[in-house]
């Protein structure tokens, strides 16, 4: 199981240190080998976000996401990302901004660098709103129940979640947008607009995957009430493409969850090497394993087993958030924003451990409910 699933993220890990060791010698092995391992520790808890979501998925759409998923991941967001962003800010042509990645790496660093209050807060609110909408929704199991209790009974008003990061938006923009500390003045009206743009594209790309994903489960529970074959095997293929709709906006939810938190990784990486090839090397293999670790988790049911794992991972995104939108002002070192996330996670697996010994469950997660996704 664990050779079939890291086998890919293995192969290229040893492909892609051979490649650098090639191209850049021993130091730039070295530096693609630490990118792998910041963009790792940065995204663990994107691992777990992405297969609660990658369980819901049938095996092709889990496929989608290994094989078109990992190149969006790898070249759109590690490589041609920064220099879209550059292209933008700098209003050059894309020609022009990729000579300038390549031939002028001091003044590309610059105006990507310059360019994160824009990306913080677009990153930054979206995060957020996946935060504030797990926080606030009932749910069987709750990990620090002195906190999501209340908050489970607030978030019967629908739009509190909204309110909430409006709120946050205008505290950020009239406070840690000025004097920043990445390119200089008066950043309040960038940072507006980006997070706008960002709160607004959880709205559209998550509500419409619901819409589907609600629609689905209706036409399944119809079909069980109904007793024959569920509505993804009938004949007449509207339940298929109802379902190929859902999967469809769900992998691109999974995209721009990806995305986002990808945007720290990034920008974190020029205190590493300001080489957009290295950059692309390094945090690709590191996104590698975070795909492989998502279908791992999938498989091994880890999340039904461990019941407080997507706690842990949505309050590790509620502290990304904060630090993205802090980072717009203040320069926060990277090994605090993994290490945040990770100590989350950590402790909700204990939390999760501790509660099984005490309802005498097994330690070991089952493949009874993964066994659906054995074909990616």
């Amino acid at each position: 199981m664990l050779l079939k699933t890291f086998g890919w993220s293995f192969a290229v890990t040893a492909a892609g240190l051979a490649l650098a060791g090639v191209l850049w010698g021993w130091q730039g092995l070295a530096v693609v080998g630490i990118l792998s391992i910041l963009e790792i520790s940065l995204s663990f808890d994107n691992a777990v976000i992405n297969a609660g979501i990658l369980r819901k998925m049938n095996a092709f759409w889990q496929k989608i996401f290994l094989t078109i998923g990992i190149l969006i991941a790898v070249f759109g967001m590690r490589l041609v990302f920064p220099v879209v962003i550059v292209a933008i800010t700098a209003k050059l042509g894309p020609i022009e901004a990729v000579d300038l990645a390549i031939n002028n790496k001091a003044e590309y660093e610059h105006l990507v660098t310059a360019a994160h209050p824009a990306i913080a807060a677009f990153g930054g609110m979206f995060l957020l709103m996946i935060f504030l909408d797990f926080i606030f929704e009932e749910r069987e199991y709750k990990w620090l129940a002195w906190l999501e209790k209340p908050l489970a009974k607030l978030g019967k008003l629908d739009t509190l979640s909204i309110i909430i990061a409006l709120v946050v938006l205008l505290v950020s923009a009239m406070t840690v947008a000025t004097d920043v500390a990445h390119g200089g003045g008066d950043k309040s009206a960038t940072v507006l607009l980006s997070g706008v743009a960002g709160l607004l594209t959880y709205l559209l790309v998550g509500g419409i995957s619901g819409y589907f994903e609600d629609k689905l489960e209706e036409a399944d529970d119809d079909a069980d009430e109904e007793e024959r074959a569920p509505a993804t095997k009938n004949g007449n293929g509207s339940a298929v493409g109802l379902a190929g709709k859902a999967a469809f906006f769900m992998f691109l939810y999974l995209e721009v969850i990806d995305a986002s938190f990808s945007f720290d990784g990034v920008i974190g990486a020029f205190a590493i090497t300001n080489d957009i090839f290295e950059m692309a090397l390094g945090l690709g293999i590191g996104a590698m394993y975070i795909r492989s670790l998502t279908v791992f988790l999938v498989r091994r049911g880890t999340l039904d087993d461990y019941v407080y794992l997507e706690h842990g991972a949505h309050y590790a995104i509620g502290a990304l958030a904060v630090i993205l939108l802090a980072t717009i002002k203040f320069e926060i070192n990277e090994v605090i924003t993994g290490g945040i996330g990770v100590a989350l996670i950590a402790l909700s697996f204990w939390s999760s451990v501790r509660k099984n010994r005490q309802e005498g469950k097994p330690g070991a997660g089952s493949t009874s409910k993964s066994e659906v996704s054995s074909g990616v």
